[in-house]
């Protein structure tokens, strides 16, 4: 399957399997007598793992590491559960964040909805007290 194939079907760009092939996330393909690259089928579920995994915040150099562990053993099993509760940890932090700014939003709203006079914006308070400090 030449690039342009290949890139259509796992919905990445011919430059995005370069890059991969570079840091070594895809095998150098064969070449065809004409000198193209000619992929083998299973390297679209291939591609398709690894923006998966990167949709699921992996890095890419975790997704080698995952790649590599695929072909291990029990130990390998260990290591990838490691990586995958380094990120779940990772993704429990950043959700108690957006919790954080989606609470301090929703007070923001709410103020906006008092009278003028009771209104008190701490977002506004916030800019206006760094204001003051840099003054």
């Amino acid at each position: 399957m030449r690039t342009s194939e290949l890139a259509g079907q796992a919905g990445v760009n011919t430059e995005t399997l370069r890059y991969y092939e570079r840091r070594g996330l895809l095998s150098q393909p064969p070449r065809t007598p004409g000198g193209y690259r000619d992929y083998p089928p299973s390297t679209v579920e291939l591609l398709r793992f690894i923006k998966r995994a990167q949709e699921l915040g992996f890095t890419l150099d975790e997704v080698a590491e995952l790649l590599h562990l695929d072909n291990g053993g029990p130990d390998a099993c260990d290591a990838a559960r490691a990586l995958a509760e380094d990120r779940r940890a990772d993704l429990e932090a950043r959700i108690r964040d957006l919790q954080r700014i989606h609470d301090s939003l929703a007070e923001l709203v709410a103020t906006c909805d008092l009278p003028r006079a009771d209104r008190s914006c701490a977002l506004l308070e916030a800019i206006d007290h760094h204001s003051e400090a840099t003054r």
